[in-house]
């Protein structure tokens, strides 16, 4: 039996995993799909060993970056991405092949163009893990202009005290990056002047649980156009099945 998986941590929050099992099942694919909650990378040989069937696993926070020295190669995307979420794994004898993806950007920028407007042409990228790297990749290829936005202010990004009524009006496209608002914490959200948002607003959370975060209600309370992560997160896996089966009729 062919074994798929997802490593991150925690992943007590996972969608991926009922995800694919539903798939598996409903389409008579002979396959499981598992959790490998891990707290440090390093243990990812260990499971690769220890699971010989392995032929793909996706990735979340906080490895998408730390994954990449682990791998014998990176797509075209993810290498200027600079993050991976989807690896591909071939066993060839004794050798273990992991070509890595990014599923990231294509989930998000076919669930959010639909949404732009002829008036958004700057984003707010609130954080800067690897989600965000990706998030950063799908805007400019949809032609927007990005600003990050950090706690620290490092490496150029905004602080959230320096976002006020004018950043709002210019950078009018909001993505939360962070897990600032994820259940069990979905009463908390970031710092934000929301009272300066109105229609010309849009505001994407890439947490999808719950499925109106404090942050989306708060923005629509203002008139803001807001959505969550779950297209994204169905359109990556209908992606990383496509990455992990690319070559299968070559």
């Amino acid at each position: 039996m062919d074994k798929y998986g997802l490593i991150g941590f925690p992943l007590g929050h996972s969608f991926s995993i009922g995800y694919f099992n539903e798939k598996f099942q409903n389409e008579c694919i002979d396959a499981e799909y598992i959790n490998f909650e891990i707290p440090n990378i390093e243990t990812l040989p260990e499971i690769l060993a220890s699971n010989p069937t392995l032929r793909g696993f996706n990735v979340t926070r906080p490895y998408k970056e730390e994954v990449i020295p682990y791998l014998s190669s990176l797509s075209k995307e993810a290498e200027e991405i600079g993050a991976v979420n989807v690896v591909k794994v071939e066993h060839k004898g004794k050798k273990t092949i992991m070509k890595g993806y990014n599923s990231d950007v294509i989930g998000f920028t076919q669930s959010l163009e639909p949404m732009l407007e002829t008036f958004h042409k700057k984003a707010l990228i609130l954080g800067t893990g690897g989600a965000s790297k990706a998030i950063n990749y799908g805007l400019k290829t949809l032609g927007l202009e990005t600003r990050f936005v950090s706690r620290t202010g490092k490496n150029g990004a905004l602080r959230y005290e320096e976002v006020d009524e004018n950043v709002i009006k210019e950078y009018n496209v909001i993505i939360n990056c962070t897990p600032c608002g994820m259940y069990p914490h979905a009463n908390v959200c970031p710092l934000l002047p929301y009272d300066k948002m109105d229609n010309h607003t849009l505001l994407y959370d890439l947490i999808y649980n719950p499925d109106e975060t404090l942050f989306m209600k708060k923005g629509a309370a203002y008139g803001a156009t807001v959505k969550n992560g779950l297209e994204m997160l169905l359109l990556q896996a209908f992606a990383s099945w496509k990455f992990w089966h690319e070559d299968d009729n070559k």
